[in-house]
C-alpha cells in the first residue's frame, strides 16, 4: 500500500489543501500551528470513525463545528485518498472519497462515500463501492475483470447514516475491494508516545506490535527477543552504536511474573531497569523496535521524533524511518529539527504555510530557489534553519 495523493477540504486549517506525488517517507515542516499535526489528525480520524462511527469520532474532537473550518461550520468536510492497493491479486490505483455534512441538527452523516478503481489500463474508473446517507451498493464479484460492467453484481445495503460503508459491509469477504482498504486503514499506526508509559512492568503476556502510546514495550521488546532474534540483535547493534556503553539489552521477568526491561551499561557491574533509564534512550530504542517490526503497518505517523534526543542520532533515524519504508511502510514524519532534515532529500520534504488563516503545502523540491541551492551543496536543514522555507509558497504563487 502507499498513498499517492491526498486532498482535505474544511478539516480545520485544512480549507482546501492537496499532496500530490507522495513519496514512501513524506516529511512535513512548518512553524507551529500551521497544521502539522491536523494532518495526522485525519488518520486519526478516519481511524477513529472506522472503529467507532462517524458521530463518535467527532465527539471525540468536540464536536463537527470544532473540525470543520472556522467560518464554514455549516458546510461539508470531505477527505479523498488516491493509493495503491492489491486488490484479488491486481495492484490497482484506488480512491477513495469521503463527504461528511451536518444534518438540520448539526449531527455529521455520510453525505457521500466511493471507493473506484480502474478495471483496466483504459476507461474511467468504476465505482466498486457508492453510498450516500446509509444507502448504497457494493460490487461483489470484483475479481471478474473480463466482465462487461453490466455483469458486475451489486448488492445494495442500507446501514445507519453515520456508518461508514467500509465499516458496514469490508467485514465480509465477498466485498473484496472494501474488506482491504478497511484492513489498511485498521493497521495504521498514529503514533502518541509516552516515555513515561514505556518505563513500567507489564504482565507477563504477548505484543507483536507496539501500541500508539508505547505502553506494551517490554512485551514487544520480549516478543522480538524470543520470535525474531534477527530483529531483536538489529536493534541492540544500533543501539550499541548510538548510545555510549550499552552493551546489553534484555527482556526479563521478575519473581511476581512481571517483565521489565534491563539495561547494561559496560561502565556498571549491575544493570539498570527501564525506569532509571534516561528518557532518551528509552525514546531511541521504543523507535528502534517499532522501526524493525517484522511486518511493518501500512501507514506509520510520527510527530517530531527529535525530541528528547540527541542531535547527532537523527540522521541515523532519518535512514531508519526510510529503511522502514522500503520495506513496505509508508512513514509521515513532522519535523523542526534541522539535523534531521539534512538526511533527507528535497523531494521527501513537504512545507506547510498559512495563508489568509487556513494552511496550504507544498513539496519543497517545486521551489527552483530551493532546488538551485540544494544542487550547489546547501543541505535541507540549513536552508530550513534560514528560513528559506518560510515564503515558499508565496515564491510558487
Amino acid at each position: 500500500m502507499k498513498i499517492e495523493s491526498i486532498e482535505i477540504k474544511n478539516y480545520r486549517l485544512f480549507r482546501d489543501t492537496r499532496l500530490i506525488d507522495i513519496p514512501r517517507l513524506c516529511v512535513l515542516v512548518g512553524a507551529n500551528g500551521t497544521g502539522k499535526s491536523t494532518l495526522f489528525d485525519v488518520f486519526s480520524f478516519l481511524k477513529d470513525a472506522l472503529s467507532m462511527d462517524v458521530g463518535k469520532a467527532f465527539s471525540k474532537r468536540g464536536g463537527y463545528r470544532e473540525v470543520a473550518s472556522r467560518g464554514f461550520e455549516h458546510e461539508s468536510i470531505e477527505i479523498s485518498l488516491q493509493f495503491r492497493l492489491e486488490i484479488t491479486g491486481y495492484e490497482r490505483l484506488v480512491t477513495y472519497l469521503l463527504k461528511i455534512s451536518p444534518d438540520e441538527h448539526g449531527h455529521p452523516v455520510v453525505e457521500r462515500e466511493i471507493l473506484r478503481y480502474k478495471r483496466g489500463s483504459y476507461g474511467s474508473p468504476f465505482h466498486f463501492l457508492d453510498f450516500s446517507k446509509g444507502s448504497g451498493y457494493a460490487i461483489t464479484n470484483e475479481e471478474d475483470f473480463s466482465k462487461k460492467e453490466e455483469a458486475l453484481t451489486r448488492e445494495s445495503q442500507n446501514l445507519d447514516p453515520d456508518i461508514l460503508a467500509i465499516k458496514g459491509i469490508g467485514q465480509f469477504e465477498r466485498f473484496k475491494a472494501a474488506k482491504a482498504f478497511r484492513l489498511m486503514i485498521e493497521n495504521w499506526h498514529i503514533s502518541d508516545f509516552h516515555v513515561s508509559e514505556a518505563r513500567p512492568s507489564q504482565e507477563d503476556g504477548v505484543a507483536e506490535h507496539l501500541s500508539v502510546r508505547g505502553d506494551n514495550l517490554p512485551l514487544v521488546a520480549s516478543y522480538l527477543f524470543e520470535r525474531h532474534p534477527d530483529r531483536f540483535k538489529a536493534v541492540l547493534d544500533a543501539m550499541q552504536r548510538r548510545v555510549p556503553g550499552i552493551s546489553v539489552i534484555e527482556p526479563r521477568k521478575t519473581e511476581d511474573g512481571r517483565l521489565v526491561l534491563r539495561f547494561q551499561d559496560g561502565s556498571f557491574r549491575d544493570p539498570f531497569i527501564a525506569r532509571h533509564v534516561s528518557d532518551g534512550t528509552i525514546k531511541m530504542f521504543a523507535y528502534l523496535v517499532l522501526l524493525n517490526d517484522p511486518k511493518p503497518f501500512p501507514l506509520l505517523a510520527i510527530e517530531e521524533p527529535e525530541n528528547q534526543l540527541y542531535m547527532e542520532l537523527l540522521p541515523e533515524l532519518a535512514e531508519e524511518f526510510r529503511d522502514y519504508a522500503r520495506r513496505g511502510g509508508q512513514v509521515f514524519v513532522s519535523s523542526h529539527s534541522p539535523d534531521f532534515l539534512n538526511a533527507l532529500k528535497l523531494d521527501e520534504i513537504y512545507c506547510l504555510n498559512k495563508q489568509q488563516g487556513f494552511t496550504r503545502i507544498t513539496r519543497a523540491s517545486e521551489s527552483e530557489n530551493l532546488r538551485a541551492l540544494h544542487e550547489a551543496g546547501d543541505l535541507p536543514g540549513y536552508l530550513w534553519r534560514q528560513g528559506l522555507f518560510e515564503n515558499l509558497n508565496r515564491g510558487l504563487d
